[in-house]
């Protein structure tokens, strides 16, 4: 497993949590690409199926500037011309259980 970053985000850290309470193991800040720097928040490289969790989506972050979103453009396509399926969950879709819901039927039954 890839070193974790320093500091993650409430989102990142409750849906680690939902993982772990519904016994799914994801790979935390996993490289998809080789030679890129791309790393999902969590990933089933089994499945390739990638979890990525927006925190800021209220307020001017770095995801909601036109440099970043081009450069996230990128990833997603990148990681779907290699097949991966990346579902995208804000912290508020995390909170409400929404996004383990949506992951966990995709993981059990495949």
């Amino acid at each position: 497993m890839a070193d974790l970053p320093k500091k993650l985000s409430p989102g990142e850290e409750e849906f680690a949590l939902h993982c772990q309470l519904n016994g799914l193991t994801p790979e935390r800040e996993y490289k998809f690409a080789e030679g890129r720097k791309y790393r999902f928040d969590f990933a089933w490289p089994r499945h390739k199926i990638a979890v990525e969790i927006e925190g800021g989506t209220w307020v001017q972050g770095r995801h909601n500037r036109g440099s970043s979103i081009e450069s996230d453009m990128r990833k997603y396509n990148l990681a779907a011309s290699l097949e991966w399926l990346v579902f995208k969950f804000t912290t508020d879709m995390v909170k409400s259980g929404e996004a383990i819901n949506v992951i966990r039927p995709q993981l059990l039954n495949p």
